[in-house]
């Protein structure tokens, strides 16, 4: 015959039940509730794009809008809408920089105030002083053409120097591969960057796609690489569908003043 069970027997069975149902509803709660790990995404190279020679018009600016990664954009100065698309485009959060019109050894089409190596330092500063009022925001000058100037150590000197004391980087083109950007950059310490890859010297998709692949090569290899496009709807369309791609592939996108040395 089974001994009769008590009523503190019950007590006791019912208090021990209550509290393992009780500790299974706190584990299950703590489990619920705790944030997975997540394991950073290893950096394959970081990548500044640049578009050039914004100012003509704004029939792009719906595009550069939707574009989610940074960017920068390069500000022809004293165009119909050089100052609208600087001021848009930087309370966007994008990086703009002035592109400062510079001699090309071909003489044509080139824009006014267009700086030369016939000219002295003084018309040279007043070029560069105009220009960066025309083109608000600027955080660096690249040269637009220029394979004269930047050949020229007397004409880069000046506007190096004058760089230097406005505290402004200046991104080189690279127009020619004679150029002396790098050489008096090291020498007066001014921030400095380079060209690696143009996107669209073709206006074709599948040109820059292809531009596209060597720049990732160029990214990986080196750790980071600039690539200049223009401010052109198929160059434009492409980079906003491919961005989010390669970030996803682990390259990260920076603006130019974080790659400068």
């Amino acid at each position: 015959m089974l001994p009769k069970v008590t009523k503190g027997y019950r007590f006791l069975i019912w208090f021990l039940l209550s509290l393992i149902i009780l500790q299974g509803v706190v584990i299950f709660v703590i489990t619920r509730s705790k944030k997975p790990i997540m394991v950073p995404m290893e950096i394959k190279g970081k990548i500044a794009v640049v578009i050039d020679d914004l100012g003509y018009n704004s029939n792009n600016l719906a595009i550069m809008k939707n574009i989610k990664y940074p960017m920068t954009f390069s500000v022809l100065p004293g165009l119909s809408y050089s100052q609208t698309l600087a001021r848009e485009l930087h309370r966007r959060g994008f990086e703009i920089i002035l592109h400062l019109p510079m001699e090309p050894w071909e003489k044509f089409n080139m824009e006014n105030n267009t700086i030369l190596t016939s000219m002295d330092e003084t018309r040279i500063k007043e070029i560069i002083d105009t220009d960066l009022v025309a083109v608000p925001y600027a955080k660096g000058v690249s040269n637009h053409m220029g394979s004269k100037v930047t050949e020229d150590a007397g004409t880069m000197a000046i506007i190096f120097n004058e760089l230097e004391n406005r505290h402004l980087y200046f991104l080189d083109s690279l127009v020619t591969a004679k150029s002396m950007g790098q050489e008096l950059a090291d020498k007066i310490n001014l921030k400095f960057a380079k060209r690696d890859v143009f996107l669209d010297n073709i206006q074709d998709a599948k040109y820059i796609r292809q531009q596209i692949r060597q720049l990732k090569i160029k990214a990986r290899d080196k750790r980071e690489a600039i690539a200049i496009g223009h401010d052109r709807k198929v160059t434009l369309e492409i980079l906003k569908e491919v961005m989010p791609e390669l970030a996803k592939e682990g390259y990260k996108f920076v603006f130019v003043s974080d790659l400068v040395k």
